[in-house]
């Protein structure tokens, strides 16, 4: 894979900031060490001709390179991991793959519901209502996901591209204290948020907002 290209907003609001799936890809490349071009694309602009052709629902991330263009975060790792060795190995494909769609089919879709619960609904009478039990199914599945973290430095003992889709999606109740009542989720996370890859990522994506801020009225 060369030429690579990453799509991502141009601008989000800053709860939303270092929470949208292209840190997931640009984390991913920067473990793996494949350099790439930024591309943005602004909210009133993914709704174009041009780029739903390039991405039919409109959001992001999408990945251009030279073999062609991708769409889905996770459809997006797996290429990338399939390259690379220290993101996959081959001892552990099985294992790697497994816990990569634990990520986005078992622990996310809680942890998603909450952040948009608070998030982009906060208030709401739906919302206050509905917010108790999306606190108990993400806490259930977070205890689940913290017992099996109990003497591991990662969900595979090694790191792999399954740690960056699992930290990734526990940052979506970043805004909570959800992820600290776990103490080995909590350094879990911690420990990944500290790699230099990650740590990169974040400055690309953020380096793209700062360029592209609305200007103040």
């Amino acid at each position: 894979m060369k030429d690579i290209a990453v799509w991502g907003f141009s601008w989000v609001p800053p709860f939303a900031q270092g929470l949208v799936r292209d840190l997931r890809v640009r984390w991913a490349l920067e473990e793996a060490g494949l350099a790439y071009e930024s591309r943005w694309i602004g909210t009133d602009e993914r709704h174009s001709d041009s780029y739903r052709r390039k991405q039919p629902f409109g959001v992001v991330p999408a990945l251009d390179s030279d073999s062609g263009t991708m769409i889905e975060s996770g459809a997006i790792l797996y290429a990338i991991a399939e390259q690379c060795e220290a993101l996959m190995p081959s001892r552990q494909r099985t294992e790697t793959l497994a816990w990569m769609f634990a990520a986005l089919n078992t622990v996310e879709p809680p942890l998603w519901h909450l952040f948009v619960i608070d998030q982009l609904h906060n208030g709401e009478a739906w919302a206050t209502l509905r917010r108790p039990g999306a606190v108990e199914e993400a806490k259930a599945r977070l205890a689940a996901l913290s017992a099996w973290l109990e003497g591991r430095d990662y969900l595979l003992g090694r790191f792999t591209a399954a740690d960056i889709l699992m930290a990734t999606v526990l940052r979506f109740v970043r805004h909570t204290n959800l992820v600290a009542e776990y103490l080995p989720l909590d350094n879990y996370l911690k420990r990944c948020e500290a790699r230099p890859a990650f740590q990169a990522a974040l400055r690309n994506q953020e380096a793209g907002y700062l360029r592209n801020a609305p200007v103040a009225a």
